[in-house]
């Protein structure tokens, strides 16, 4: 069951909470990953999002503990309501550093595909469908590239995440702060060791790469 929800979109730090949310208990944690790397999963997902099909939170998330990234983020409203006891994050950086980030990486993977269409079925063009409808043309209506309508979405998506949750409810949190808000938060010691910092943009283009069965991911 679900104790930790993370309303944060991609590229806000959210395997370094992942690893974070590993060291203190809170896993496994469920990540985009699960899904890209997963026949199973995308499977479930991808009768979700562009089926329409009713998701099954309890058994979409079962044997897991905490939840970050990928449909996360955009179901948070529903995924909290599935699992009213979960505490929720939302995962923030400054957003000029986001959007460089995210089109650094993520968004590499749509441009590739546009460049090389996949296979008609493949899990490239699963994968992107998915992606695609959830994220860029869901999230972002399709203007990704539009940088301004992208950083306006941003924080129209993190300013709902509180309204709608509730400002007590949500800890608003950077990476960058370390262990101790954190830990506040979820009422944990705070461990000796150094925060985890994951992923970053270099990391995330290879993962991305090999996880799609693509060929290297270039920063553009």
């Amino acid at each position: 069951m679900l104790k930790l929800i993370n309303a944060g979109l991609g590229r806000t730090g959210t395997t370094s909470l992942q690893v974070a949310l590993d060291r203190l208990g809170l896993g496994p944690c469920f990540h985009m990953f699960d899904i890209v790397g997963d026949e199973r999963r995308l499977e479930q997902w991808e009768k979700i999002v562009c089926g329409g099909e009713t998701a099954d939170w309890p058994a979409l998330y079962e044997g897991y503990t905490s939840a970050v990234d990928g449909p996360c983020a955009v179901y948070y409203r529903q995924i909290s309501e599935a699992f009213p006891e979960a505490k929720v994050i939302l995962t923030v950086r400054d957003a000029e550093g986001w959007y460089k980030s995210t089109y650094d990486t993520l968004y590499q993977f749509v441009l590739k595909s546009a460049e090389h269409p996949p296979e008609p079925g493949s899990r490239q063009a699963r994968l992107l469908n998915v992606t695609g409808t959830m994220v860029w043309d869901g999230v972002f209506d399709g203007r990704f590239e539009d940088k301004d309508h992208a950083i306006a979405a941003y924080h129209r998506h993190n300013e709902e995440v509180v309204r709608v949750l509730g400002a007590d409810n949500v800890l608003v949190y950077d990476v960058k702060q370390g262990w101790e808000p954190l830990c506040a938060f979820l009422g944990v010691d705070v461990p000796q060791e150094d925060f985890p910092h994951a992923n970053d943009s270099a990391a995330m283009r290879q993962r991305i790469a090999a996880a799609a069965g693509a060929g290297p991911v270039s920063a553009g």
